[in-house]
């Protein structure tokens, strides 16, 4: 980077030039130094701002000067002659040009890279291999939620969210690596990251994980914030341009919440955000070539936080075991249970009975792209309020014809691995009179076992009703759809395959062709069952529920005519 100072008007390179062209100088001594200076002033913008010492126009500006200098030198006042207008001119469009480099530079360039590599003092050349955390963020939905933005609203509402999020980093000391569309990339750790210069392995571990698990907690509760256009987030921020940013964004918002569609906009419009985290050795260094250089990192690790933040819950984070560990280790996982129960029991809400196994849900991730390798993750509550706010919201769909009907069954999809959201979205439509036909979803997912129970109650229908309904809640009748899904996957190759050993060609044969048929059979049958799960029984359960809403605002239309 230059250490020229940033040119304006009276100083940098035009304010010295001036004191010359003026030709109000006050005497030969001073113009000389005058001079001296504008000379190593442009020397050193040459050295660090793109331009190199043989560039034609620049050399002849610093040609003029020395001119000049001699003229000073040898008593002559007027060696610029009738080039003095020229030079001016030649000075101002250089000094522009400079100006406008650095500009750029400082407006594009992420500042806490340049400050760190600035504290570093000196542009790392070699790549290394280091533990780093990195989380990435996703805007749940962000197509649906941008038709209701103008395509100008759509980019000061993500410039204000973005900002927002990068408050947060900078108050965890993260970095922002990279912004792609509605999604997010940021980091700890690495060579340049100042707080684990002086800390050993692992310490650099523990305050890595722990800065992490914060940051994907503040986020996650900044998001919820800004749905409101709540800005007590930002507390102590002294950064006029992260106001402005949040500002602007929180008045579209604002607008939307009181205009005369407010309802329909309330029931439809609501950010929420995924985030997923991980933490392991990476490669970081500079990567792309000349011109087009970037600080990144790259490695599995970055590969397995995608994948954690494309599964998260929405309004929640999923983290690899791997960073799961380190916070139990360090206790952070216990600390953080109390604290989120205690606000959960404050609020009388859901989430107060929630259990340390529910607050921090084990889960597999299958890597598809890694031969279905498969990974151990831990998916996490941020919001002790998530239930109510979507009863809330669910409350105001509900009326929204089919859209509304959709938009609820999305939520039971997006949600159905969470006991308590799904309780309370099933309690919102029950108390609305919407009749769930659990008896048919029952027979979607188990018609072997519904005919069993029907032969049981003689062909009695409404007492298999009346069974089901009183024993199956909408989350568990989810959880055993689940279950089916799960056995149907990880039970698509045989596993005891033989260890045929080679006595003669013939037997050889026989054997591995019998093995191979044996296999062949048992993959088409998974094969049909998985196609028959994903293309009958997941979409017919959830066709179900929206035919049932649907049924009620039909029969509230019909009350609403009398």
């Amino acid at each position: 980077m230059g250490k020229a100072p940033k040119t304006e008007k009276g100083s940098g390179l035009l304010g010295m030039s001036g004191k010359i062209l003026s030709g109000k100088e006050e005497g030969k001594a001073d113009s000389k130094t005058v001079v001296a200076d504008i000379v190593g002033y442009i020397n050193d913008l040459l050295e660090h701002n793109g331009k190199g010492k043989d560039s034609k126009e620049l050399t002849n500006i610093l040609t003029l000067i020395r001119n000049y200098n001699e003229g000073i030198s040898g008593g002559v006042s007027n060696s610029f002659g009738n080039n003095t207008g020229e030079t001016s001119t030649a000075l101002e469009k250089a000094s522009l040009e400079i100006s406008i480099r650095r500009e750029i530079e400082e407006f594009y360039l992420p500042k806490h890279l340049v400050e760190a590599i600035v504290e570093k003092g000196a542009i790392p050349t070699e790549s290394e291999q280091c533990i780093v955390g990195i989380g990435f963020i996703d805007i749940a939905d962000y197509s649906f939620l941008s038709k209701f933005l103008t395509p100008m609203e759509n980019q000061i509402v993500l410039n204000g969210l973005y900002a927002s999020f990068n408050w947060v980093l900078q108050q965890h000391g993260g970095y922002l690596n990279k912004i792609e569309g509605d999604s997010l990339m940021f980091h700890y750790g690495g060579n340049i990251d100042p707080k684990i210069r002086d800390l050993d392995l692992d310490e650099a571990e523990k305050y890595i994980a722990q800065e992490l698990f914060y940051t994907c907690i503040h986020m996650q509760r900044v998001a919820f914030l800004f749905n409101d256009a709540n800005d007590s987030f930002l507390y102590g921020s002294d950064n006029p341009d992260t106001r402005k940013q949040v500002d602007d964004a929180y008045r579209i918002i604002r607008t939307m919440r009181t205009s005369e569609l407010a309802k329909t906009i309330n029931a439809f419009f609501q950010i929420r955000i995924r985030i997923g985290a991980n933490i392991g050795e990476v490669t970081i260094g500079n990567f792309g070539p000349e011109g087009g250089k970037q600080w990144d990192i790259i490695g599995v690790p970055v590969i397995i936080a995608k994948r954690m933040e494309s599964t998260a819950p929405i309004g929640g984070f999923r983290i690899s075991e791997e960073l799961y560990t380190i916070l139990k280790e360090t206790g952070l996982t216990e600390a953080y249970f109390h604290r989120f129960k205690r606000e959960a029991e404050a609020m009388f809400g859901s989430f107060s009975t929630i259990t340390r196994e529910e607050l921090f849900k084990f889960g597999q991730v299958t890597l598809k792209d890694k031969k279905d390798v498969q990974f151990n993750t831990y998916s996490i509550q941020v919001n002790p309020a998530l239930p109510e706010a979507l009863m809330n919201q669910v409350e105001l769909l509900v009326n929204r014809d089919q859209m509304g009907a959709q938009r609820i069954v999305q939520l039971l999809q997006y949600y159905r691995g969470n006991k308590f959201v799904i309780n309370a979205i099933e309690a919102t439509l029950i108390s609305k009179d919407v009749v769930i036909r659990k008896t048919d979803i029952f027979n979607y997912i188990f018609p072997l076992r519904y005919k069993e129970l029907l032969s049981e109650y003689k062909d009695d229908k409404e007492r298999a009703d009346r069974f089901i309904s009183g024993k199956y809640n909408l989350f568990e009748l989810f959880e055993m759809m689940g279950h089916l899904q799960d056995v149907i996957k990880s039970d698509m190759i045989l596993k005891d395959k033989p260890n045929i050993i080679f006595e003669d060609y013939d037997s050889y044969i026989k054997e591995t062709d019998e093995w191979i048929r044996k296999e062949n059979d048992h993959k088409e049958k998974r094969v049909y069952q998985r196609n028959y799960f994903h293309n009958y029984i997941y979409p017919m359960v959830f066709k179900s529920i929206t035919a049932s809403i649907l049924e009620f605002q039909h029969l509230e239309g019909e009350l609403s005519e009398v």
